[in-house]
């Protein structure tokens, strides 16, 4: 199985789950898509499979900072097209395992997603 798992080197929850992953044995690859430019395929493979709406972090201060206009009437397209310019705005971390895709990070689910 190959376990690749994107998010922001800084980020609390992204450590939270890569130390999960290691402590677990699982190997895996961290891309960090603030170094890494993160294609826009790759984030429609991602939308299609749990939905923009799971994928846009509105809580994160990259959306707080938005300009008011980019925050109203958000649907597909807006959103994809925000989070290709602005990658923290994607909730993390994005954990893809042979192409299924986990968003956000919870112990139980990581089991039973790796196992």
């Amino acid at each position: 199985m190959t376990v690749t798992i994107y998010g922001i080197k800084t980020c609390d929850t992204v450590r939270k789950a890569r130390n999960w992953l290691e402590a677990s044995g699982v190997d895996h690859r961290f891309v960090d898509y603030r170094v890494e430019a993160l294609e826009a395929k790759k984030l429609a493979v991602w939308e299609k499979a749990v939905g923009w709406e799971k994928l846009l972090n509105k809580t994160s201060a990259t959306f707080k900072d938005l300009p008011e206009a980019d925050k109203e009437g958000i649907d597909r397209k807006k959103a994809l097209a925000l989070m290709q310019a602005h990658p923290t705005l994607i909730k993390r971390p994005v954990l893809d395992m042979d192409g299924a895709i986990t968003v956000g990070f919870k112990p139980e689910i990581y089991e039973q997603a790796v196992r």
